[in-house]
């Protein structure tokens, strides 16, 4: 089950409306909801929740680069929602990294060998003992499996752990919030009540 919710600081303080996504698929839909939601480019948060599992920060300054926080980036990018948040750049990665590894999973067969690539010298089977091969086949897989690892996404927080720091939520607290972490959020926005009147 998902939550999302969008905070808009105003002149008189902050504004809340809850925020369907079922239109959103990219990190760009979803920072043009924002920026369409800013009074006078304003600060606008925007607070995305899978019940139990994690909850990821979108922050729009005006015209600003979009940033993120995500409470647990390995449960993020089990969700469509998630995945949106999680960009090559938060991650590390050098764009388009996913997409080539993807490719490159499409290339290997299961036995580890590359499409039209043959196993030995003039053959499968050629000038190789059952167990050689076995051996060569082991190998080979242990390098792919070593080359998709090093893309993984890592369990744990990942962005800028100082997003809200100039609200009154420092890194170490933010570290500490859980699910349904926008009942904290709120309370130090001074939001509470305006929030309620949504959820």
């Amino acid at each position: 089950m998902y939550f999302a919710a969008l905070l808009a600081r105003t002149e008189d303080g902050w504004e809340a409306s809850d925020t369907e996504l079922d239109d959103v698929e990219t990190l760009s839909d979803l920072t043009d909801l924002a920026q369409e939601a800013s009074v006078d480019e304003d600060t606008v948060l925007v607070y995305i929740e899978q019940e139990d599992a994690w909850f990821g920060i979108l922050r729009v300054d005006g015209e600003e680069d979009p940033r993120i926080y995500v409470s647990d980036a390995s449960a993020a990018a089990r969700s469509s929602y998630g995945e949106i948040l999680l960009t090559d750049e938060l991650l590390g990665r050098e764009p388009g990294a996913e997409d080539e590894i993807a490719a490159l999973e499409e290339l290997v067969d299961l036995d580890g060998t590359e499409d039209g690539e043959p196993t030995g010298p003039t053959g499968p089977t050629a000038g190789a003992t059952p167990s050689s091969a076995t051996t060569a086949t082991t190998d080979t897989n242990a390098t792919s499996d070593s080359d998709f690892d090093s893309d993984a996404v890592p369990a744990g927080p990942i962005g800028e752990l100082g997003i809200l720091a100039d609200f009154g939520i420092s890194e170490k607290d933010l570290l500490t919030l859980r699910t349904d972490a926008l009942t904290e959020i709120a309370d130090a926005l001074g939001a509470s009540e305006v929030l309620e009147a949504v959820r």
